[in-house]
């Protein structure tokens, strides 16, 4: 049975001016693969995808008619999220736990990874904005994080990272936090430091404002829960769409 395509898309002709992005949608490898050395619950744990994040965006849809891009493969085979130059581009270790499949690569393989699941995934983004029915005025990056990390509890259900729209940021963050959620600015991670890359990237291509969610993925272990993050971050886009544009801050 041939492997799935790198990327996936859903609603490419939406017509809703916010593009949706999942860069640790999945976690599956290709055959040829294995499982990089990893027992299969690894790679099902965080360090292989983002818990809850697809299934959020995919809820979304039902409230909000964007188009979606998500990355088919797991963030281990190579990330989505990083730079090319970045040293866990095909990272060696997670959250303690090494991957063996990613030890040793000639550079060719490492090539080879990013001809095949990581140039598709940015060329797939760029079309989807380029072919938004109606012109694009946000790029929403949608991701998850572990409650825990390194021993350290993050107490709060959302984070949204953000650089240059910081306007945009709090706004989001703030109706956000009126549907009820704990939302912080910049935690577990910040935009300041390089780690919306994707985001980042296309925004910055296309003139578009970009922000990344972080979703505690505490709160998606359950199709009720998936639904109400939904629910709510499709009332927050569609409220926020209503109004004007953003600027760069």
């Amino acid at each position: 049975m041939a492997d799935p395509e790198a990327v996936m898309v859903l609603n490419p002709t939406g017509g809703f001016p916010a593009v949706l992005t999942c860069e640790h949608a999945a976690y599956a490898l290709p055959e040829r693969y294995g499982t990089l050395g990893l027992a299969a619950d690894d790679l099902r744990r965080h360090i292989g995808w983002d818990v809850g994040a697809w299934a959020v965006v995919r809820q979304l849809l039902s409230h909000v008619d964007s188009v979606a891009v998500a990355s088919a493969y797991s963030r281990l085979l190579i990330d989505c999220n990083r730079a090319l130059s970045d040293h866990d581009l095909i990272i060696l270790e997670s959250d303690g736990t090494p991957i063996p499949g990613n030890c040793g690569l000639t550079d060719a393989e490492q090539q080879g990874r990013i001809r095949e699941f990581y140039d598709p995934y940015h060329a797939a983004v760029d079309q989807a904005v380029r072919d938004c029915a109606q012109a694009a005025e946000l790029l929403l990056s949608v991701h998850s994080f572990t409650p825990t990390l390194d021993g350290k509890e993050r107490p709060f259900d959302v984070g949204i990272l953000f650089d240059d729209y910081e306007d945009c940021a709090r706004e989001f963050g703030q109706r956000l936090a009126h549907t009820g959620y704990r939302v912080r600015d910049n935690e577990p991670y910040s935009g300041y430091a390089g780690l919306i890359f994707s985001a980042r990237r296309h925004g910055h291509r296309h003139g578009l404002p970009y922000l990344e969610i972080e979703m505690n993925n505490g709160l998606l272990l359950t199709p009720a829960g998936v639904a109400d993050m939904g629910r709510r971050l499709g009332r927050v886009l569609g409220e926020m769409f209503s109004q004007t544009r953003f600027e760069e801050g």
